[in-house]
């Protein structure tokens, strides 16, 4: 989202004789020198999809400015799906779609601290999210396939000073805006997913191995199409990026085909490679019983002797690497891999 607002506030000022650009670049020095965590917000609720965000039946459908003043800006409306937003120092927000001109009030780009009077945070529900409270074996592995901590981030007429303002009903620019940050987010995708089925095939192999599977012909070759598929989902994050350009502004641009491509890559094959996780490591992935059972001495004994694949082998490390599969395989991951980065 940054590096999207710094090429488009440079070309604004360009052509329009605004100070958008010197704006931001003070916002981001500060962010940098104070090391702050940004989260950026584009989504909005959208409402009626067949509709633009001043055709709906509700104004506040799509983020908007509803009072101009001397000092600054008053917004209302809202944002969605905003991963780490609870966790961040300051929000970025971004127009969330290309705009009309009647859609002026909509063309808006501005930060303000994460604490600004007027926001309110919607903590989301994940599935089996409770476990995060009862112990660690349960929660997969908190470090890895963890999607969690979303909120529906609320602007109840929030002000903004004008310093801080990016972008001010300059409609024209929106699209641009938008699919900048998109090929960037998309970029990202290819390796950042890539980065995470890396550890969910070893977890698998390793799983095969406990299982005494892992020299089978058909579980050899599973794994290999795991290892395939991620490899292309990282080489076109790498590609789109190789044949990227130099923007008059002084900022690197992926190549806005091959990250769509990327992004459509991790869309696809992320889904697939699970699916091959989950036929590796079986059924015990979605049937195992609470870890609390391990410390009851009714049934504990009985655990590790049934979940004990080979004389050699732990059943705790069975389990626990059963626990980060069903984690990183489970609905809401394969979810916001199909719809993160648009």
């Amino acid at each position: 989202g940054m590096i999207a607002l710094y090429s488009v506030t440079w070309e604004m000022d360009q052509k329009l004789g605004t100070n958008y650009h010197e704006r931001f670049k003070k916002f981001l020095i500060e962010t940098q020198d104070n090391d702050y965590m940004t989260g950026g917000a584009m989504t909005d609720p959208k409402g009626d999809r067949s509709k633009g965000p001043s055709q709906q039946h509700d104004p506040d459908l799509y983020l908007r400015v509803v009072e101009r003043r001397e000092d600054g800006i008053v917004v209302r409306g809202a944002k969605m799906h905003q991963t780490g937003a609870i966790n961040s120092h300051q929000i970025l927000v971004l127009p969330g779609t290309g705009m009309k001109p009647e859609d002026k009030d909509y063309a808006v780009s501005f930060a303000v601290p994460a604490d600004a009077e007027g926001l309110i945070y919607v903590f989301g529900r994940q599935v089996n999210d409770s476990r995060k409270w009862e112990g660690k074996i349960d929660q997969g592995n908190p470090k890895y396939g963890v999607v969690g901590g979303e909120c529906l981030l609320i602007f109840e007429d929030v002000f903004v000073p004008w310093e801080r303002v990016f972008m001010c009903g300059e409609t024209e620019f929106t699209a641009a805006l938008v699919d900048r940050f998109a090929s960037y987010h998309r970029q990202n995708y290819g390796a950042c997913k890539a980065g995470n089925l890396d550890v969910l095939i070893g977890a698998t192999s390793r799983i095969a191995e406990l299982h005494g599977v892992a020299k089978a012909a058909h579980v050899r070759d599973k794994l290999s199409e795991m290892a395939h598929l991620t490899e292309t989902m990282y080489s076109g994050a790498l590609a789109c990026s190789y044949h990227g350009s130099v923007m008059e502004s002084g900022v690197a641009y992926v190549d806005p085909v091959l990250a769509n491509t990327a992004k459509f890559n991790a869309a696809r094959y992320y889904p697939e490679v699970t699916r091959l996780a989950q036929d590796i490591a079986g059924g015990y992935v979605a049937t195992m019983p609470s870890e609390k059972e391990l410390e009851n001495p009714r049934v504990a004994h009985y655990i590790r002797k049934y979940y004990k694949t080979g004389e050699n082998v732990d059943p705790i490390e069975r389990i626990k690497l059963g626990r980060l599969v069903e984690n990183m395989t489970g609905s809401t991951a394969i979810v916001e891999c199909m719809h993160g980065a648009g």
